[in-house]
């Protein structure tokens, strides 16, 4: 039994490295998938010496490494931040159903990307344009509000805090309505950012997700069995040592951290922390220690295939994304709606 979570994780990753294969070679140009290995090799030192590219055109490896590459690896890392976050959210609300976007962070992101493109915001930072930068602004400003409305002298409530997430939420749609219809020439483009895409895609917002995640990793899992310990009710926790309110708070900061940074470079993209920690559920069991870094893999995965799917469906033309997601998440989220009704979870 103890080898089943080190197979699963070893068969999840070379899933992970054949989609990424796989991805790289569709597109507008095919490419064979021998030549992206030799492409991708000679870019690495020492194997850059054995492999020759000289028969491969040069506007292949300008596709692979300057556009597919970027954009596979920007989705992957926004697949494993979502799927991280939702798993952590779910643990420490200790509810099923929840997801990054319960605490109104999407909506906090949307709503300074909206303020961005109405306002013509241009300006460049690390990577991001103004509308990323923006978006990141607004969530972040989303978390704290959040965070400062539901945690009142050191004490949480868990209705508390879905309660000021969805309020929060409602608020900030409000006013991107109002600025969609008050500047009615930028609405297209505010609604086509909300639904996500990943066609920006570039090697700084790689390296600024990739901090990102790795930071919020390193974050969280050496808490993996605090979490567990927190699944069990925060009575149950803090008899064990653990001090829980200081923990609900950082999770749920890291977590949206993480969120907000993965809105920022994609737009919104729904029901991928939601679905993909269930997924995870169901193959590896739920405690945390296995679920959060599988989630990781799984999530990558899911992005991969879904961004995959939107750029070649409709070629040349492009699907967003986070409708993608919604197809595929939608359903299943309606199943875990009905079979926790069933249960009697849901009065």
């Amino acid at each position: 039994m103890k080898s089943k979570p080190v197979v699963l994780a070893i068969l999840l990753t070379a899933l992970l490295a054949i989609m990424v294969a796989v991805a790289l070679s569709v597109g507008a140009v095919h490419v064979q998938i021998r030549d992206i290995i030799r492409i991708l090799m000679s870019y690495i030192p020492f194997f850059d010496q054995q492999v020759s590219t000289a028969y491969i055109p040069k506007s292949h490896e300008t596709i692979i490494m300057a556009i597919r590459l970027p954009r596979i690896l920007l989705a992957g890392l926004v697949g494993c931040g979502l799927s991280l976050s939702g798993a952590v959210l779910q643990g420490v609300l200790r509810n099923p159903l929840a997801d990054p976007q319960v605490l109104g962070i999407s909506s906090g992101a949307a709503f300074g990307a909206a303020v961005a493109i109405s306002f013509g915001f241009t300006y460049s930072a690390f990577g991001l344009g103004g509308i990323a930068g923006a978006a990141f602004v607004g969530a972040l400003a989303t978390i704290f509000c959040v965070l400062k409305i539901s945690f009142s002298e050191g004490k949480s409530s868990l209705i508390g805090i879905l309660l000021a997430g969805i309020a929060i939420s409602s608020l900030l749609t409000s006013a991107i309505t109002m600025i969609m219809v008050l500047d009615r020439e930028k609405l297209e483009k505010v609604y086509m950012w909300m639904l996500g895409s990943f066609s920006a895609a570039s090697e700084m917002r790689v390296i600024f997700m990739l901090i990102f995640v790795v930071l919020g990793l390193l974050a969280i899992l050496p808490l993996s069995r605090a979490l567990d310990l927190m699944m069990t009710g925060d009575d149950s926790a803090q008899s064990m040592g653990v001090d829980v309110e200081a923990l609900r708070k950082w999770m749920i900061l890291v977590s949206s951290l993480m969120v907000a940074a993965c809105v920022s470079v994609s737009g919104i993209i729904g029901f991928v922390g939601l679905i993909i920690p269930h997924v995870v559920r169901l193959i590896a069991g739920p405690r945390h220690t296995r679920l959060l870094p599988l989630s990781c893999v799984v999530g990558a995965i899911f992005m991969i295939i879904c961004d995959t799917l939107a750029r070649t469906m409709a070629a040349p033309s492009e699907i967003p994304v986070g409708a993608i997601t919604a197809i595929l998440g939608a359903p299943y989220f309606l199943f875990l709606l009905a079979r926790s009704a069933r249960k009697g979870a849901i009065r």
